[in-house]
């Protein structure tokens, strides 16, 4: 079979498609998939650097998110049959490749709505946009939330879940296209985070809100990119707010005092943290959002699985529109 193989840290020309022996016959709980599409997440561009603190023990082949159809059962596994739908949020040999091992636990059913470049961009977006708004800023009912770059795939998942939940969302974007692709998911307001007074208007939008007061303003800030935008976040948050970090790609000072008039908060999050009993709960409330339609993926770029050292340059870019996909 067909996988990138990574033998190295390194810049994307590292990943490489080569000729491999298949996959031997799933283990006890373990399920064999053979992937159509595998989803390219920003996480893997960081285990391929070595950074932050990440590492990979080599030959080493990326991926976590994908979708097929399951190709074989190992012993004890019986809530999936061969031919199945399915789409994987974790994989025991990675989901750049034609097949993947995978435990039971990290294959979930696909609905027949949900294409396969769709169910690829899942597992990491989707359950990320899920545990920042309901297990970590613990989003209610009548809130209004700021999605700091909602056109890329965390963004535009959570855009759907927090209005799901009745929260008054507000995105940005930096692109016209992008600002449309938010409105078209349900937010309530788009801004320009290009445009220096976007999170006045934000906080405006918000029902009040004064640079430095605690009136007012936004009650949840999901930031994608917290080393460029976290100092400022702080001013425009309601008493009570949060701002749950997805993303940072470096440091950046702040003023603790904007917290402490506010009572605020900032929260880290990871799904590398998360336990299987949470993900299990996470990964049901999506599979009913999918039934429902409620929740709709929105694959921005699909690339054949030759091209992977590009996916992963193009989902380090600026302006990202919804999932990088590869076809495998």
């Amino acid at each position: 079979m067909q996988s990138i193989i990574v033998t190295q840290h390194g810049g994307p020309e590292v990943l490489v498609l080569q000729e491999v022996a298949d996959l031997p016959a799933p283990g006890p709980g373990q399920v064999l998939v053979k992937l159509e599409a595998a989803g390219v997440n920003p996480v893997e561009t960081y285990l391929r650097q070595g950074a932050n603190n990440y590492g990979v023990k080599f030959p080493w082949t990326p991926g976590s998110d994908g979708a097929g159809r399951i190709e074989a059962l190992g012993a004890g596994v019986e809530k999936f049959h061969v031919g199945q739908r399915v789409y994987t949020a974790g994989s025991l040999t990675g989901t750049y490749a034609e097949k993947c091992l995978c435990q039971e636990a990290q294959v979930h059913a696909l609905p027949l709505a949900v294409s396969f470049e769709e169910g690829a961009c899942i597992g990491v977006p989707a359950a990320t946009a899920w545990r920042a708004l309901a297990d970590i800023a613990q989003a209610k009912r009548g809130e209004t939330i700021l999605i700091h770059g909602a056109s890329g795939g965390v963004g535009l998942a959570a855009t759907q879940i927090a209005k799901a939940a009745g929260l008054f969302v507000i995105g940005s974007a930096g692109t016209e296209s992008g600002r449309k692709a938010v409105l078209d998911m349900g937010a309530d307001a788009v801004v320009d985070h290009h445009d220096p007074g976007h999170l006045e208007q934000a906080a405006r939008l918000a029902g009040g809100g004064l640079r430095n007061q605690a009136s007012g303003g936004l009650h949840i800030v999901l930031e994608m990119l917290a080393n460029v935008n976290l100092g400022n976040d702080l001013q425009w948050l309601a008493r009570g707010g949060r701002v749950v970090v997805v993303g940072s790609r470096g440091e950046i000072p702040i003023n603790p005092r904007d917290l402490m008039v506010r009572d605020a908060s900032i929260c880290g999050m990871s799904l590398m943290n998360v336990p299987q009993d949470v993900l299990a709960r996470i990964h049901a409330g999506l599979g009913a959002m999918l039934v429902r339609r409620e929740l709709r993926l929105t694959v921005g770029q699909v690339l054949p699985l030759a091209e992977a050292a590009r996916a992963h340059a193009e989902v380090m870019k600026p302006g990202a529109h919804g999932n990088i996909v590869l076809k495998v």
